[in-house]
């Protein structure tokens, strides 16, 4: 019978950016609605600036996350270009430093020297990448993707708190936009827990502590600068 298993870890560069976004969406839009809304604003001008901040912080976060990914990126192709040259200019080198990173994972020296031998005639640029640098396929930096799923994310959690404006009355806007982002931070930390295959309660536990923490902070600063003002 063919042994298969199904891991996750492919899931690691999207599924950060992601819920990163959508974390950041939904605290960082509630929280402003919330300081907006506590200075006794118009509903009008809460809607108006939690639209300008869903816009702003999707873009916000496409761009940290393309430039900051860019730089891990650029670093990975460095190293990379840097180990190239070193396997062209001394293979036997290489061999033995390959040999000596296997003899430090268990195996001893001569089985070591044949698997470094083997997998080096298959593939050393590869070879080297992976168990020198640490660099594959996998694990490898996209700033694209990266860009993306972050600026999606973030353009779908602010929406939530949005939605919520709409449908509540002024009277009851604060505390109905606060308990409702809230539970839009449980399911997504639910979600990110599901997908990542890790322990949903505490994940939950996570973004909705932080998350009450933000939204807090921002209702007692609105509230104090709309009593100054």
């Amino acid at each position: 019978m063919r042994h298969s298993e199904k891991h996750r870890t492919d899931r690691i560069g999207w599924l950060r950016a992601a819920v990163l976004g959508a974390n950041d969406g939904i605290v960082s839009t509630a929280s402003l609605v919330l300081g907006v809304a506590a200075a006794r604003a118009s509903s009008h001008d809460i809607l108006v600036a939690g639209a300008a901040g869903l816009v702003a912080g999707a873009m916000s976060m496409a761009a940290g996350e393309y430039v900051s990914v860019s730089s891990q990126s650029d670093t990975e192709q460095a190293d990379l270009a840097r180990e190239n040259s070193e396997l062209a200019a001394d293979e036997v080198g290489e061999l033995r430093e390959l040999t000596g990173i296997y003899i430090k994972r268990g195996l001893d020296p001569s089985l070591a020297k044949q698997v470094a031998e083997q997998l080096t005639a298959h593939d050393a640029f590869a070879t080297h990448a992976r168990d020198e640098l640490g660099i594959s396929d996998v694990f490898s930096a996209r700033p694209v993707q990266a860009a993306f799923a972050s600026a999606g994310a973030f353009a779908v959690g602010a929406a939530m708190p949005l939605l919520t404006i709409l449908i509540t009355p002024s009277a009851y806007l604060i505390i109905v936009v606060a308990l409702t982002s809230l539970l839009f931070l449980a399911i997504l930390g639910a979600l990110a827990a599901f997908a990542g295959g890790a322990s949903a309660p505490r994940s939950v536990l996570r973004v909705t502590f932080w998350g009450a923490i933000a939204m807090a902070l921002t209702a007692a600063v609105g509230a104090m600068v709309g009593t100054v003002v």
